[in-house]
């Protein structure tokens, strides 16, 4: 079992922020997390990197129950990738050495490093599309080269798991695009990471992810295989609005009534 919450609740200055949650993802498959903002989807990240501690209930990751593991030795085998991460990263620093100190689980190189090393973090780079950014300062680069380049960085320590928290964020549309399908070409390699991708987009759906978990005002509403969950009546009950679902180029589309989203 690659992920097990059971009967998982946080309270936060008396208010419940996550109800109860069970979830287990097993090995050979990939999740989405979806949605709405302040629906919990960050605090339950946090909770199974053990960053944040159950109110109630038991967390297992990776065959380790949190209480009787080092979390600091696990969380090396948890890759977890945001936009807000890259605000941590030293502006000047070159893109290979940013992919490099992954293998370090550091923000910068404070340790000796190998010609192997660095020949391992150009790799990375030409699988993900971006070994062109070598040398290149990381403030320089556009927002989705940086992803690209974070990605590369979780997958430098060979983590068994990937989280993926909202990684289009202030993207443009060919960038999204890109980085999605950097996200496809992981999912499709022998050997890669078990992938958590968490968004509030539906049309960010890409085919790889297997299964689906709707997360609603911090309560779990749905857990079921993609393409059960994916159709117009159960998203209009997790939305609380009339929504249809288009499935076309092996992506799901929404659309609104105009009407309905009138102030």
């Amino acid at each position: 079992m690659v992920i097990s919450v059971s009967n998982a609740s946080y309270i936060r200055s008396g208010l419940k922020i996550l109800s109860n949650i069970h979830w287990s993802v097993r090995s050979g498959e990939h999740w989405c997390l979806l949605g709405l903002n302040g629906s919990g989807k960050t605090t339950l990240l946090n909770l199974i990197c053990g960053y944040l501690w159950p109110s109630k209930g038991t967390i297992s990751v990776l065959g380790h129950r949190y209480g009787t593991v080092d979390l600091r030795e696990l969380r090396k085998q948890i890759g977890w990738v945001s936009s807000s991460f890259q605000e941590r990263i030293p502006k000047s620093e070159v893109a290979e050495k940013v992919v490099l100190s992954g293998k370090f689980a550091s923000i910068g190189i404070y340790e000796p490093f190998t010609f192997e090393d660095m020949e391992e973090a150009k790799d990375l780079m030409s699988f993900l599309g971006c070994r062109h950014l070598v040398n290149r300062a990381f403030q320089t680069l556009s927002q989705g080269e940086k992803q690209r380049v974070v990605i590369a960085r979780a997958l430098m320590a060979k983590p068994k798991l990937l989280i993926l928290d909202e990684p289009c964020t202030g993207l443009d549309i060919i960038a999204r695009e890109q980085v999605l399908y950097t996200i496809e070409q992981i999912a499709s390699q022998k050997d890669m990471p078990t992938l958590i991708y968490v968004t509030h987009h539906i049309e960010e759906l890409l085919p790889c992810f297997s299964h689906t978990f709707l997360l609603k005002e911090g309560k779990t509403f749905l857990q079921e295989k993609t393409e059960h969950v994916m159709d117009s009546k159960t998203l209009s009950a997790f939305f609380d609005l009339p929504i249809e679902v288009e499935k076309k180029h092996h992506r799901y589309w929404i659309t609104f009534e105009s009407k309905i989203l009138s102030p």
